[in-house]
C-alpha cells in the first residue's frame, strides 16, 4: 500500500503535535522556565486556595496536564470532529511515552548522620 501525500502529511502534524505536547507539558510540569517564571506560578499555584485541590495535582502530574495541553493541539491533528477524541487520546498518550522514554529517573540517596554532617 503506498502512502499518500495526505497520510504523511497527517503523520506529519501528529509527530509536531505530539513533540509540542511534550515540550509543553514538559515546561509546565518540570521546568522553571524563562526567569522562574513557570516554577513561581506553580508556587503559587500550591499556596493558594487550589493548592489542594486538582488544580495543583494537575500542576505536579506530566500525564494529568497533558490531557489538557493537548486539548488545544487537536485541530492541528484532526481532520474531524470525529477523530477528535482519539486524536486527543493519542497525542496525550505520545507525549506520556516520549517523557517515559526520555525522562531521568531520579534516585534516592539515604545518607548516614556522618554522611550528613561531612
Amino acid at each position: 500500500m503506498k502512502a499518500t501525500s495526505s497520510s504523511r502529511d497527517q503523520a506529519f502534524r501528529f509527530c509536531i503535535a505530539a513533540l509540542a505536547a511534550w515540550r509543553v507539558t514538559h515546561l509546565l510540569a518540570v521546568e522553571d522556565g524563562p526567569a522562574a517564571v513557570v516554577a513561581r506560578a506553580r508556587d503559587w499555584l500550591a499556596q493558594s486556595r487550589f493548592g489542594s485541590g486538582p488544580a495543583a495535582e494537575l500542576a505536579d502530574c506530566f500525564g494529568c496536564l497533558s490531557m489538557w495541553v493537548c486539548v488545544r493541539l487537536v485541530p492541528f491533528v484532526a481532520r474531524r470532529r470525529s477523530e477528535a477524541p482519539a486524536c486527543w487520546l493519542a497525542l496525550s498518550g505520545a507525549a506520556f511515552l516520549l517523557e517515559r522514554l526520555g525522562g531521568e529517573t531520579e534516585r534516592v540517596i539515604t545518607l548516614t548522620p556522618d554522611e550528613e554532617a561531612a
